[in-house]
C-alpha cells in the first residue's frame, strides 16, 4: 500500500514481522477482548489482532488511512474511529479495554497522561514508544531517568519494558530506538492518594527543581518540619523520593488545605 508518511502526524510505519509476532504474542489476545488500537496506519498490527478478537476498534487520526481500513474491512469486525487520540473519548468503549499502538513520539507524553485517567476502566496496554520514555516511565527512584513521569505512570500502573525496537523496524526509520511497554492498572485500594490532584502538583512542582534539595523544591507546599514530620529527609532531591514517599506528601498537604 502506497502512502507517503506525514511528518505532522509523526508517522512511522511498523513493518518488521519478528517484532509483530512479538507484539501480538506479549498482548495475547482473546476473541471476546474489547481491544483498540491506536494509530493503525497501514494496519500492521491491526490484520494480526484480527485474527484473534472477534472485534477490533482503531483511533486513526489520518482521514486517508482511516478510510482505506474501512474499504478493508468489514464493519462488524473494524470499527473506525477517525480522529485524534488526545481527545478519543476510551470511556464511550465497553470496560475492561485493552489498549495498544505505535504511539506518535511527538504526543506520546500528553497521551500517557490522558490514558491514565481512564486507568480504572482498563485491564492492560502495550505500546510501541520512544525507547528513552519507556526508560524513563519505568525508571527507579535515585536514577538519572527517574522524573515526573515515572512517579506518576508508576502511581498509576504496574508497567515492564518487554523488548528494544531498532529503527530499522520501520518505514521511514526514526531517529531514535523504540521500545515496548506493558501497563497493567494498580488496584483502586492500592493508590493511597486522598486527592489525585494535589499528587500530581506535588510532583510537577518538586520536579520542576529537581536539581534542588526538597526543603527548597517543595518549600511553597510545605515546610521542613512537615517533611520531618512524614519521616521524609528534606535535604534529598525529589528524584530520590518513591511513589509512596510523595503520596504521604500529597495526603498530608490535602490534610491541611
Amino acid at each position: 500500500m502506497n502512502h507517503k508518511p506525514r511528518k505532522r502526524f509523526g508517522q512511522h510505519f511498523l513493518h518488521d514481522p519478528r517484532v509483530i509476532a512479538r507484539i501480538v504474542a506479549a498482548i495475547d489476545p482473546r476473541p471476546d477482548d474489547v481491544l483498540v488500537e491506536i494509530g493503525p496506519g497501514l494496519g500492521a498490527l491491526t490484520a494480526p489482532l484480527l485474527e484473534r478478537v472477534a472485534r477490533l476498534h482503531v483511533v486513526e487520526i489520518d482521514r486517508e488511512l482511516a478510510e482505506r481500513l474501512r474499504a478493508a474491512y468489514p464493519a462488524e469486525r473494524l470499527v473506525v474511529h477517525t480522529g485524534d487520540a488526545l481527545e478519543f473519548d476510551f470511556a464511550a468503549l465497553p470496560a475492561p479495554l485493552r489498549v495498544v499502538g505505535n504511539l506518535p513520539y511527538n504526543i506520546s507524553t500528553p497521551l500517557l497522561f490522558r490514558i491514565a485517567a481512564f486507568a480504572p476502566r482498563l485491564r492492560d496496554l502495550h505500546f510501541m514508544l520512544q525507547r528513552e520514555v519507556v526508560d524513563r516511565m519505568v525508571a527507579a527512584p535515585s536514577t538519572p531517568d527517574y522524573g515526573r513521569l515515572s512517579v506518576m505512570l508508576q502511581y498509576r500502573f504496574e508497567m515492564a519494558k518487554l523488548l528494544d525496537v531498532g529503527s530499522g523496524a520501520f518505514r521511514p526509520p526514526p531517529r531514535v530506538d523504540s521500545a515496548i511497554v506493558r501497563l497493567v492498572p494498580r488496584p483502586a485500594a492500592a493508590l493511597g492518594a486522598s486527592d489525585a490532584e494535589a499528587l500530581a502538583r506535588v510532583v510537577s512542582t518538586a520536579f520542576t527543581k529537581r536539581r534542588k534539595t526538597l526543603r527548597n523544591a517543595l518549600g511553597g507546599v510545605i515546610d521542613e518540619a512537615g517533611l520531618r514530620a512524614l519521616g521524609i529527609d528534606p535535604r534529598l532531591r525529589p528524584e530520590n523520593l518513591g511513589v509512596e514517599e510523595y503520596v504521604r506528601i500529597a495526603n498530608a498537604i490535602s490534610r491541611v488545605g
